[in-house]
């Protein structure tokens, strides 16, 4: 989601990880890591599986994630101001700008579609176009330039469980903490959209850095 105080994200240069935790058989991974939960700056790198060990492929890019940094694995809610910890896959990308040369399924953000953000609502945690259906209250707009020019739709709370969180997006950055989401330059996130493959089963680790990377 994105924004409406900050410290450095980890410095540790990884080339070479020996171990990942919670990748779930990916053979792509994006890791999304600060050396604190309460950090609001955090380092991401995109790493491939060569045989048996992670290497890293691009990164690391400085990113903004929530206000309120890293909720812990598991206790993310709506309208903390936490980027969730955890493992997760992709759902779809979306933009407001042209289509860019992706692998995954890619949709057209106009000014009538929303994200809605209600717990209360029958669509929670879903992509609404509102002139078929309502988008809760307080929806969030996607139809917003840079921010959404681009992005990958974290696979988070899938289950759409009232309360849990909602909008948890890869995109582009407004040079600010977000309100849940992880914000990047916008050639990085293309690079990122690029290179991600649905084959690759790829996940996206997020968390503190003892707690990515094992």
């Amino acid at each position: 989601m994105a924004a409406r105080s900050s410290d450095a994200a980890s410095s540790t240069v990884i080339t070479h990880a020996a171990s990942i935790r919670h990748t779930h058989g990916a053979r792509q991974v994006v890791t999304v890591t600060a050396s604190r939960l309460d950090s609001t700056h955090a380092d991401v790198r995109i790493y491939a599986r060569h045989g048996n060990r992670w290497v890293l492929h691009g990164g690391p890019w400085p990113a903004w994630i929530g206000r309120a940094g890293f909720a812990a694995a598991g206790r993310k809610r709506e309208g903390d101001g936490k980027t969730p910890s955890g493992s997760f896959g992709f759902s779809f990308f979306f933009g407001v700008a042209p289509r860019p040369a992706v692998h995954y399924p890619w949709r057209y953000a106009s000014a009538h579609d929303f994200w809605d953000d209600d717990s209360a609502s029958p669509r929670y945690n879903e992509w609404v176009d509102a002139q078929q259906h309502s988008p809760g209250r307080d929806p969030e707009p996607l139809h917003v330039s840079p921010s959404y020019d681009d992005v990958a739709v974290i696979g988070y709370n899938t289950a759409r469980t009232p309360g849990r969180g909602s909008a948890i997006f890869l995109h582009v950055t407004h040079h600010s903490p977000t309100s849940g989401c992880v914000a990047l330059a916008r050639h990085d996130v293309l690079r990122i959209l690029r290179w991600l493959r649905p084959a690759d089963d790829p996940r996206i680790v997020m968390g503190t850095t003892h707690s990515v990377f094992g």
